[in-house]
């Protein structure tokens, strides 16, 4: 990609509107210094002792966090949290990002908030290391007049906001955002404004998805196609194909260490491979990433092979960032991909 098409293509973000709807969740990070040993009297186990706590949007807020590395002009997180500690952090958070507008995230007594709590053991010379991570989640199903009222944001924001991205992060269905009800409300939408960019993303696969522009890693795809993981990239790039005309939407399809595809309904099918690692990585938040960038640069006039590259670099970079949930600037892809 030439310097002039990446900056004609980034130079239009901060007049870009976004919706992200999803689950967020508050990322906690608790940063255990091992010199500080320590043996509990009471008990006879390890104490780990917490010397710094640092938190940060996640789950759907990753994918927000990119999107203000972006520079993207209005983002609209459309989820909720619960009216408890972590929810009044996550919104701080949220708040404190330029660009983000709470109009239609809701703070609710009757759930608890997402939260991913990370404790890391950082030792100097190495790289951090993390125990088991500690999840507060919602078990329940969401209730109805929340779900009305996320339903009602959608609405909203179709008609005013250019695209929309889903994320459904929970594992139990029905206890999240994503619900049948607001994907009824998404299909819907989606016929009646053909031309608008709904892109979708889950971990527990887009079976039940309508017809909007999929993301998904290789595995969810063969499961999805009734492949069994992994296939070969020649198979990929056939059912991705298959996917995208019966969808008559785009598809991608991340692909770890080979790269990153995707498939038109019209034919076209693009592979872009995947940057050499340049040290040590984790892997986690790439594809959200991935997700913000397709969307960004789609948005903004890029090709599916431009918005392949530009999604494919900022993934790179953010695998390269330890202990913590990373993000990837313009001028970051901009030094990795140009020339």
């Amino acid at each position: 990609m030439t310097p002039a098409r990446f900056q004609a293509i980034t130079e239009k973000y901060s007049r870009l509107r976004i919706a992200v709807v999803g689950d967020f969740c508050l990322d906690r990070y608790l940063e255990i210094d091992p010199a500080k040993q320590e043996i509990s009297i009471e008990t006879g186990l390890q104490v780990y002792n917490v010397v710094n706590v640092r938190s940060q949007p996640g789950g759907a807020g990753t994918i927000l966090n990119n999107l203000v590395a972006l520079g993207i002009g209005d983002i609209y997180p459309v989820g909720f949290s619960g009216d408890d500690g972590e929810g009044y952090e996550l919104c701080r958070a949220l708040r404190a990002k330029p660009g983000v507008r709470l109009d239609h995230f809701l703070m609710l007594p009757e759930r608890r908030t997402f939260t991913y709590c990370k404790p890391l053991v950082l030792t100097p010379g190495k790289a951090p290391l993390e125990l088991n991570r500690l999840d507060t989640k919602n078990w329940s199903p969401t209730p109805a007049f929340v779900q009305g009222r996320l339903v009602d944001s959608v609405r909203q924001l179709a008609t005013a906001v250019a695209p929309l991205i889903l994320l459904d992060q929970v594992d139990v269905p029905e206890t999240g955002v994503i619900t049948a009800k607001l994907l009824e409300a998404v299909s819907r939408i989606s016929r009646e404004l053909p031309e608008l960019l709904i892109i979708a993303d889950s971990r527990r696969g887009l079976r039940d998805f309508p017809s909007v522009t999929f993301k998904m890693n290789s595995t969810e795809l063969a499961l999805l196609a009734g492949q069994k993981p992994p296939m070969k990239l020649k198979t990929i790039k056939q059912v991705a194909l298959s996917l995208a005309r019966r969808q008559d939407r785009e598809v991608f399809v991340t692909l770890a260490e080979e790269g990153i595809l995707g498939a038109s309904p019209t034919g076209e099918c693009e592979h872009v491979p995947a940057h050499p690692v340049r040290g040590e990585i984790d892997i986690v938040g790439a594809g959200d990433a991935v997700t913000a960038n397709l969307t960004a640069s789609l948005s903004a006039g890029a090709s599916m092979r431009e918005a392949l590259e530009i999604a494919n670099a900022a993934a790179s970079i953010v695998i390269h960032q330890l202990g913590t949930t990373g993000t990837a600037s313009i001028s970051d892809i901009n030094k990795l991909l140009v020339n």
